[in-house]
């Protein structure tokens, strides 16, 4: 099985597919605890020092591991067979980590954004999954050019709604996985 993520702010969607691209699971799962503020850098931190915003994103980032592995560990129970890799999309590896330069334009609107990538990375290594990631401007026209819009857009169908573009860009990032793992 492999999981494709659509992730916002403190929660994503999950759709998880069969090597045949057959949607088996799909479901909106919590990547932070309630009560905690899924924005730190964006919103909820603009308006402290350097040293208390650095106290508010690690307090969110541990948050964030706890919620995100009680998502997966759920998932992985539902679906039953094991699971062999997650998808998300890219993010650049060289984000600075300097919480002085990660609140100023134009690393704080991203910020919040590739913490919670960087720990659905990490907690699904964790599990020994394969982690793969797509350049979300490209990952829909890619996975048709594979398997055709009827396998993107034909759950909708069968499964009823929703099934949003978050899903679809979900079930194409399975898609990319599957082509990846099947070259190498």
């Amino acid at each position: 099985m492999r999981v494709g993520i659509a992730h916002h702010f403190g929660w994503a969607v999950a759709v998880t597919a069969a090597p045949d691209f057959r949607v088996v699971d799909r479901r909106r799962i919590e990547l932070v605890e309630p009560g905690t503020p899924p924005a730190p850098v964006h919103h909820d931190g603009v308006d402290l020092s350097d040293d208390a915003l650095a106290a508010l994103v690690s307090d969110v980032r541990a948050s964030a591991v706890r919620a995100t592995s009680a998502s997966l560990d759920a998932l992985a129970a539902d679906v039953g067979d094991p699971i062999v890799s997650l998808s998300l999309r890219a993010w650049p590896l060289d984000f600075p980590t300097d919480i002085a330069v990660v609140r100023r334009v134009p690393y704080e609107a991203r910020a919040d954004s590739v913490m919670y990538r960087q720990v659905l990375d990490d907690v699904a290594r964790a599990r020994g999954w394969d982690v793969h990631v797509f350049d979300a401007g490209s990952v829909l026209d890619r996975a048709t050019r594979i398997v055709g819009e009827t396998v993107l857009s034909g759950p909708r169908a069968t499964l009823g709604p929703p099934w949003t573009k978050d899903h679809r860009i979900a079930l194409a990032a399975t898609v990319l996985a599957g082509q990846t793992s099947s070259n190498t």
